[in-house]
């Protein structure tokens, strides 16, 4: 079973692990969906994604 957890949380984010690479991108429409490319080299690691407001 896989569990999704979405947390609204308002302040400053502290990342306390070891981070490879930070990059933005454009979340675009994917059916009734969303999708968020990442370049391929990234396939099979673990991701945070967050949502900021434009």
């Amino acid at each position: 079973m896989q569990w999704t957890f979405l947390l609204r949380i308002k302040g400053d984010l502290t990342i306390k692990e070891h981070v490879n690479v930070i990059y933005e991108q454009h979340i675009t429409p994917f059916g009734n969906s969303a999708k968020i490319g990442a370049p391929k080299k990234c396939i099979g690691k673990r991701a945070y994604v967050i949502i900021v407001n434009d």
